[in-house]
């Protein structure tokens, strides 16, 4: 994924986690927990991360096998929260438009 990717799914899932973030509580664990159960039950792997506010990290998982993704962010004392999920996913690897007058 690269950087441009990146970012664009760090603005998303923080945008998410700002609109659900009461509903994150219920959809938390130890990373570790979180992590193997992604792994056993959907076949994702992280493709992604990212540093977001407060010291929290952003990791995107994803299958490419099923499809599936899941956006999680892990607070600074290690629980890790779910923050969306999907499927369809697919890398991608676009270049930035060119610059120039009247974009």
């Amino acid at each position: 994924m690269n950087p441009i990717d990146l970012k664009v799914a760090l603005g998303f899932g923080l945008l998410i986690m700002a609109a659900t973030h009461a509903d994150a509580q219920n959809n938390c664990a130890a990373r570790e927990t979180v992590i193997q159960r992604l792994a056993d039950r959907y076949g994702e792997t992280r493709q992604a991360l990212g540093l977001a506010q407060q010291g929290a990290v952003f990791e995107m998982f994803a299958s490419e096998n099923s499809g599936s993704w899941t956006i999680t962010v892990t607070m600074p004392n290690g629980t890790t929260c779910l923050v969306a999920s999907g499927q369809a996913y697919e890398e991608l690897a676009e270049a930035l438009p060119p610059q120039g007058d009247g974009a």
